[in-house]
């Protein structure tokens, strides 16, 4: 029975490679290979032709016919929305043959041996997919949206569809921890991304396309089409606008109908319809949200930080990916139930319709082994949504709340459920700061209108809160720690990439603090500058003067012999930089209290002077970024439209002892492969776009942009100084 299965899977799996295969051989300028002599297929070339060739035939279709551009923006609309709920379809039918797969095996072999060995070979056949062929289909999906929307115009590689599908597909079935949403809003995306490159687009015209795929993506999944449509809106794209809005209804319109005529017109969570049995219930509520808020802000702590851990090994992907899944199972299987595995709808829904009859302590256990066997799943490289996660995490929450409550106040507190409904939306809101979408997905989700007061209540005192606690969301915390910092959907902190050591002013005119209101005030007339560092006897640092402190002490008609130290801010108030932060950082701080300056010092000696840092360097830091921005993504583009299908962003942990460890880039260039481009250097929680004098030093995260030939021989360079790999 074992053997048939996994012979009536495989074949579902395999088949569609072999007909790959077999048309390969018959027509080989349809699937893109060209030979030259000998010479190797290479396929990106004939790829990049063939949807040359096919956007200027549509284009003259297009131009031909004079289509409105109304009409064009509806139906292709319609076709990413539709598309995209097709990609839902076979993407939940691929979870449940894999769920069945792993099922028979467990029974068969065994419920421990069974359950890690399919997790253990899932993650590692995960690992491969993403690895060699599409790395941003790693983890859960949406912030690779978001940068594409924010940075590259909404361009995403086709690929990515079919490899986030499958791995997504592997890491959920075999009991991963982790929601099928991400998933299948990075497909519709990739699916509107790619459709508005073949039709040669504008930027803007894709990134809507985009946004329609992620909007479809949600309807498809959650059967939630206005949800999904103020996803779209208010966390991939980040804005809400008219000439989005239409577009964005309309594919995810199209998304929920396609699913719903092939799967029905049913809820993703049946659970009664609870009300508000008191308004003495709403301070309760309040203490949920709150408590929601640390929840969320604890998810996305736990879940990067695991990231960070796994990022940092260094062993290949899928021996990573393989053992997230396996700590996954092991954890499940110390849960009765296994409770944690999967994403978790459908228990949750079960649970609630109930009115949580769980012990609180289970509960806890719940929670807590939700939130470990999320990170596991997904911080190590594995595929899928943290959507799903959280509404389980909000779900248990809730029910402990509600427990408590009933516990102390049995006649206020009727239903416990009531408040695992809110709490799936109130943590989902303080991981992703998106309240309206919160609110309305539980609304679609469950049918269940009557909560609306605390619903908001909570849903919204969690975004505050937890913002307060934590500025990044779930999904923008991944794009800071790349050095893109989003504001309204676009990439604006580009200050960041700049450190304070290579715009600050080195040379500068300091005066003794004991200098007096007279000589002070020729100073200030003779170099027509506005303020002055002040040293001590020993020429530390004791404070800074300015004009206004001058005008400030004649206003008081102080006595001329008054000293600059009295009338100046002292070193015990003063704000000062170092070398190595970020210029974005100190216009921030300089920003709070209005200032036009700060004195630069060591790291290591506070009261050392070593410079100034004024606004006119701050103007010229903007410049630098720019150009250094622009130069970059010239560079890269190049890269890419060279050899599409063969590049790959990879991430290098250096530690002591590495051979580029206190080097320059400068340095160590002539060993750099010739098609590299050294892309950004994290450090410190810092990020900085490397070039010629940039040292590197031990913990420093460079993200290269290579040719996969030449992964290895960039790795080799930066840690053994040896690139003839």
């Amino acid at each position: 029975m074992l053997v048939a299965s996994t012979l009536n899977w495989s074949y579902f799996t395999v088949a569609p490679y072999l007909l790959l295969l077999s048309l390969r051989k018959t027509y080989p300028p349809l699937i893109g290979r060209k030979m030259t002599g000998n010479a190797e297929p290479n396929r990106s070339v004939a790829a990049n032709n063939t949807r040359h060739r096919l956007r200027l035939y549509l284009g003259n279709i297009i131009e031909r016919f004079t289509i409105p551009e109304e009409i064009v923006i509806v139906v292709t609309a319609l076709i990413v929305g539709a598309g995209t709920g097709l990609g839902a379809m076979i993407f939940i039918w691929l979870l449940q043959q894999i769920g069945a797969f792993t099922a028979l095996v467990v029974a068969n072999v065994g419920l421990i041996v069974g359950t890690l060995t399919v997790m253990a070979a899932a993650g590692a056949i995960v690992g491969l997919l993403i690895d060699h062929w599409a790395s941003e289909a790693k983890g859960h999906g949406v912030p690779e949206v978001m940068e594409a929307i924010a940075i590259r115009g909404g361009r995403i590689r086709p690929r990515v569809a079919a490899v986030k599908v499958l791995a997504s597909s592997l890491t959920i079935g075999s009991g991963g921890s982790a929601g099928r949403e991400g998933p299948i809003v990075q497909v519709g995306s990739a699916l509107g991304s790619t459709l508005g490159q073949i039709l040669g687009f504008s930027e803007e015209r894709v990134r809507t396309l985009v946004a329609c795929g992620a909007a479809a993506g949600i309807a498809a999944t959650f059967n939630a089409p206005i949800a999904g449509t103020i996803f779209a809106m208010e966390v991939i794209l980040g804005r809400f606008t008219v000439r989005y809005f239409g577009a964005v209804v309309i594919s995810a319109v199209a998304a929920s109908v396609t699913s719903q005529a092939l799967l029905g017109n049913k809820l993703a969570i049946q659970v009664p319809a609870y009300p508000l049995h008191s308004l003495a219930e709403l301070p309760i509520y309040i203490v949920l949200g709150l408590v929601s808020a640390l929840v969320a802000v604890l998810f996305i702590r736990v879940l990067y930080f695991t990231e960070e851990k796994f990022d940092r090994w260094r062993i290949p992907l899928p021996a990573k990916t393989a053992l997230g899944m396996t700590l996954t199972g092991i954890l499940a299987l110390l849960i009765p139930g296994q409770e944690v595995l999967g994403p978790g709808l459908h228990i949750i829904a079960e649970t609630i319709a109930q009115d949580f009859p769980l012990s609180l302590g289970f509960m806890a256990v719940l929670l807590i082994g939700k939130l470990l066997a999320t990170s596991f799943t997904l911080g190590s490289g594995n595929s899928g949504g943290v959507f799903a996660p959280s509404l389980f995490m909000g779900a248990v929450l809730g029910g402990m709340v509600g427990k408590i409550a009933q516990g102390f106040w049995p006649d206020v507190v009727v239903n416990p459920g009531a408040y695992a409904i809110v709490g799936m939306a109130a943590v989902f809101a303080g991981a992703a700061r998106a309240p309206i979408t919160a609110i309305l997905i539980v609304f679609e989700m469950s049918g269940d209108y009557k909560l609306i007061l605390p619903l908001m209540l909570a849903t919204v005192l969690s975004t505050l809160v937890a913002e307060r606690i934590f500025p990044e969301s779930i999904y923008t915390f991944k794009l800071k720690l790349k050095g893109i910092s989003l504001e309204r959907g676009r990439d604006v902190d580009i200050l960041q990439s700049v450190t304070v050591d290579e715009v600050m002013t080195r040379s500068v005119q300091t005066v003794p603090e004991s200098m007096t209101l007279v000589d002070l005030s020729d100073l200030f007339a003779q170099s027509h500058r506005h303020g002055f560092p002040m040293l001590d006897e020993d020429g530390r640092l004791s404070g800074i003067v300015t004009i206004t402190d001058l005008d400030r002490a004649v206003e008081n008609d102080l006595p001329r012999r008054t000293q600059a130290r009295e009338i100046g801010t002292p070193r015990n108030r003063l704000l000062v930089a170092t070398p190595a932060q970020p210029v974005g950082e100190v216009l921030r701080r300089m920003g709070t209290r209005g200032l036009g300056r700060m004195p630069v010092v060591e790291t290591d000696a506070p009261d050392r002077l070593i410079g100034m840092i004024r606004r006119s360097d701050i103007i010229r830091a903007y410049d630098l970024a720019i150009s250094r921005r622009a130069e970059l993504q010239h560079r890269t583009r190049r890269m890419q439209l060279r050899n599409l299908d063969d590049t790959e962003f990879v991430d290098i942990v250096l530690e002591s002892g590495d051979a580029a460890v206190n080097q320059r880039l400068l340095d160590i260039a002539p060993l750099i492969p010739s098609e590299c481009i050294l892309v950004s250097i994290r450090r410190n929680g810092h990020v900085v776009i490397p070039h010629g004098d940039t040292s590197f030093r031990p913990g420093d995260t460079v993200t290269a942009f290579v040719k996969r030939s030449d992964i290895e021989r960039i790795q080799n360079c930066l840690r053994s100084g040896d690139a003839s790999a």
